[in-house]
């Protein structure tokens, strides 16, 4: 990868951001870890460790949202009604853009993810695809004919409204929709409902029948968008809970129905992959963010 250009990447994450010097997977100069505090405390650590490098041609950003990624809108670059505490309306990319004066890129973090599979992951060489994040939050990055699947702003397809399984009433977790995808399925709704970490509840628990039913809704909606020729799942639940995969495969194969007669949808086994890059996809979508913007100079 010596003749690809050096950039410069962030995700901004919830709970930690990863700062990255690289030109792709094989060619990682530098990897930096922060936890992620109040907005001036993380940006500013974040500018100590960007400050400290020099020669990179581009900066690419996948932050967790919302977040404006409209170019002619006031507050593009930021992020905005977040319910992480003190970081709604707080700008990030016009802020390190103005830093640093090179070609820069931003959008969600589940977008990044997105692009990094999709150049060297589980979706490489596929130019239409999902990355669906099952985590502190759930989200959904669409990716058509290579390039992000936005508009106004970006997808939110982690807080729809799933079908429910019979009797289960529980209100969920989400401030905004409560028994949303998100609501349900996310590390902190699976902790609320049980009162247990995802990783430390047993593969037999009820409580997984009820997280598999509102991910393979959501899965549902997504291949129902026409993008998708492969749907990647990570994210710390799926990770760490390697037997979701055969189980929400079959309910998605139940929820369909048949309706969708295309051989790479109804094999799911090579249709809903876990991903390759593991926890760097995210920081290397940072990384195809930043090259998407030096080329588009």
């Amino acid at each position: 990868m010596s003749n690809m250009p050096l950039i410069a990447g962030l995700e901004l994450g919830g709970t930690k951001c990863v700062i990255i010097l690289a030109q792709g997977p094989d060619a990682i100069h530098e990897r930096i870890e922060i936890p992620t505090t109040s907005p001036d405390e993380t940006l500013g650590s974040i500018e100590r460790v960007i400050d400290g490098w020099a020669g990179f041609a581009a900066l690419g950003i996948a932050s967790f949202g919302p977040v404006s990624i409209d170019a002619a809108a006031a507050d593009y670059g930021y992020i905005t009604s977040t319910p992480k505490p003190g970081w709604a309306g707080t700008d990030v990319a016009r802020r390190l853009a103005a830093r640093y004066s090179v070609p820069t890129a931003f959008h969600s973090d589940v977008i990044g993810a997105a692009l990094g599979e999709a150049r060297w992951g589980a979706a490489e060489g596929l130019s239409d695809l999902a990355y669906v994040t099952v985590g502190t939050g759930i989200g959904v990055g669409l990716i058509a004919h290579g390039r992000a699947v936005d508009g106004l702003t970006h997808s939110e397809l982690g807080h729809i409204r799933p079908q429910r399984l019979a009797g289960d009433e529980w209100t969920g977790v989400c401030p905004f929709h409560g028994a949303c995808v998100e609501g349900l399925a996310s590390g902190p709704a699976i902790a609320a409902r049980t009162g247990v970490k995802g990783q430390d509840l047993p593969p037999d628990h009820p409580a997984w029948e009820n997280v598999v039913q509102a991910l393979a809704q959501l899965l549902h909606t997504v291949t129902l968008t026409g993008v998708p020729r492969r749907i990647v799942m990570g994210g710390g639940v799926m990770l760490g809970s390697q037997f979701l995969f055969p189980r929400i495969r079959q309910a998605l194969r139940r929820s369909l129905n048949g309706y969708v007669a295309i051989a790479e949808i109804e094999d799911t086994e090579t249709f809903v992959v876990p991903p390759m890059l593991g926890h760097n996809a995210g920081p290397l979508g940072a990384i195809v963010l930043g090259q998407q913007a030096l080329e588009a100079r």
